[in-house]
């Protein structure tokens, strides 16, 4: 699954799309600094998919506000509908 990563938000938020594509947006609190941003996104998404953080594993994007996670869940059509919620959310 793809994010884009709005770090230094006034608030945590998990929800809605960013550009055409299936890109979930992903606003967190954390900065942009030694990567607690991005601890932040996978403990974010995890709460979004009611799995655990360690669950959400970061494939690609490190150090870029586009991230791409692999998440580890028992239900892959509930985790599909998760994902088409979360993307319609405005």
């Amino acid at each position: 699954m793809t994010v884009r990563v709005r770090p230094g938000a006034s608030r945590t938020r998990v929800g809605g799309r960013w550009g055409d594509a299936e890109v979930l947006g992903v606003s967190v609190g954390a900065r942009a600094v030694d990567g607690a941003a991005t601890a932040a996104v996978r403990a974010a998404v995890a709460d979004a998919f009611g799995v655990r953080s360690r669950d959400v594993v970061l494939v690609a994007g490190e150090r870029s506000r586009t991230k791409v996670f692999d998440i580890d869940v028992a239900d892959e059509s509930a985790a599909r509908a998760t994902l088409a919620r979360l993307l319609a959310a405005t």
